[in-house]
């Protein structure tokens, strides 16, 4: 009876334990990863795909897998290790050993095994000290190797931000090393010289940028919880708050609702701070008359989002304030109710600059300067035409040149498609409408949604009209109680 009692016992405790945490994300089902691995290898023939995850994250904060890896697999492992062979068709997964000590500390982790293979749908789950052989038997003969050239790219980021701290590494005379996913490129070409080493990354980006059903899901919840943020915000935000307090809001709904954290740093941006477009200090004391930017989206289950909005600190719009955002949302909404799908972007920014040049023939001017910034807005949008994606000459831009693409990284992969705004497609607009030298700025973003017969904006709950959002700011804010009660002071700018 004793047996059976600890062996019943140590049953329990083990399904205890499997449940503290899930071994394979619920963010997408497994099939939806093995067609992307099935279209992979229909691009690469009978070619080789090797991808290789990120790294143990060396501090204490939550492991996030890198964004190539994660597309494929669903795969949160650090030192995970994907090979696609796509002349056998079919995929091999090498994950390191099972660390029981670390399992007794931290929770069970996917480790190699048949369950492993079953959790993720992958043909063969290996320890990742088999990866030398498999490759070398797959590359006994000569043939292509596709692997990703970039760097990658893990939460709170997109690919400049890592590139960028490539070359500036690449430039340091006290530093110069190479980077790991260069390092495993050519560790991979010395251990299989028969290869042909091609870059994977635009067959993944051109997977990428349309979005499927479910990624759009993702995708509309993080802007759902962005958007909850923004209204938040709105009914919280006091005069004499801080902008970290504003942000504090934003980090508190993103959690609540389960994110993983921030897709990019928060821009919270009050008077003239909001001049620097990417301002994101957030030390300064708001103070009576202020408009505040807040752009701020959360990294959920591996899909951000990216929305902006604009509010007075006080509640109420002034009159000088009115007249500005007043045309500014007249411009904006001419650009929304000019975007259709499989239609050229010149025809697009034609049909655009017509309606803002009426929005302001019909708006009344009583600041020169505002009606002079309003007509420079126009004109940039009138010059774009002859730059757009399609014009002749012109350069292939991101998003057709009305703003970029969204996905699993903030500034996502670009477009293959160039010269029109395709169904499946998600990215924002976020034109600003700026007076340099006051060091004033207007700006708002929404994420749109491609469809076969127009757009969906998914943000589109989050009010931009002036009447809206004081209405909004005047509810009741549930952080109130928990800002600090602070002397209003006059902040220099």
């Amino acid at each position: 009876m004793r047996r059976a009692f600890l062996v019943a016992a140590f049953s329990v405790t083990c399904s205890g334990l499997a449940s503290a945490q899930p071994l394979f994300t619920d963010s997408l089902p497994k099939e939806e990863f093995a067609g992307r691995r099935a279209r992979v290898m229909e691009k690469i023939g009978d070619g080789l795909a090797i991808i290789q995850g990120t790294a143990e994250t060396g501090n204490s904060l939550k492991f996030r897998q890198n964004n190539q890896f994660y597309y494929l697999t669903g795969v949160e492992v650090p030192r995970a290790i994907l090979l696609i062979d796509g002349r056998a068709k079919r995929s091999t997964l090498f994950l390191p050993p099972r660390d029981e000590r670390k399992e007794r500390s931290e929770g069970p982790v996917l480790t190699p095994g048949r369950e492993a293979g079953q959790l993720t749908g992958i043909e063969t789950v290996e320890e990742r000290s088999a990866f030398e052989a498999a490759l070398k038997q797959a590359s006994s003969a000569s043939r292509a190797a596709y692997m990703p050239m970039r760097p990658e790219v893990l939460g709170g980021a997109s690919v400049s931000d890592p590139r960028e701290r490539w070359s500036a590494s690449a430039a340091d005379p006290w530093d110069g090393g190479k980077p790991r996913e260069t390092l495993f490129v050519d560790k991979v070409k010395a251990a299989a010289p028969a290869l042909d080493v091609q870059d994977l990354d635009p067959i993944i980006d051109a997977l990428r940028f349309i979005k499927s059903a479910r990624e759009i899901e993702l995708i509309r919840e993080s802007t759902r919880i962005a958007g909850l943020a923004m209204m938040e915000a709105m009914r919280s935000a006091h005069t004499g708050i801080y902008e970290y307090e504003i942000e504090a809001i934003g980090d508190y709904v993103f959690k609540a609702h389960n994110s993983q954290g921030a897709a990019y740093f928060a821009l919270v941006a009050a008077g003239k701070n909001s001049s620097y477009p990417h301002y994101h200090s957030a030390q300064t004391q708001t103070k009576d008359g202020d408009l505040v930017l807040f752009d701020y989206a959360p990294d959920y289950k591996y899909y951000a989002s990216d929305v902006t909005r604009e509010f007075p600190i006080n509640g109420k719009f002034s009159a000088d304030q009115r007249e500005l955002y007043g045309v500014y949302v007249k411009l904006y909404k001419a650009l929304m109710t000019s975007i259709k799908p499989n239609v050229p972007v010149p025809d697009i920014l034609r049909n655009v600059v017509t309606k803002m040049d009426a929005a302001i023939a019909g708006h009344t001017f009583t600041n020169p300067k505002y009606k002079e910034a309003a007509v420079r807005f126009v004109d940039n949008y009138r010059k774009r035409i002859d730059q757009a994606p399609g014009a002749q000459g012109a350069p292939t831009r991101n998003a057709g040149s009305l703003g970029h693409t969204v996905g699993m990284e903030v500034h996502d992969v670009n477009t293959p498609h160039g010269d029109v705004l395709v169904p499946g497609m998600v990215f924002t607009i976020e034109p600003a409408l700026t007076i340099p030298e006051d060091r004033v700025y207007i700006r708002l973003e929404d994420v749109i949604l491609m469809t076969e017969t127009g757009y969906e904006n998914l943000s589109a709950f989050v009010p931009i009209d002036m009447d809206a959002i004081e209405k909004l700011m005047a509810e009741p804010g549930m952080f109130e109680k928990y800002a600090p009660k602070r002397v209003t002071t006059s902040t220099a700018r």
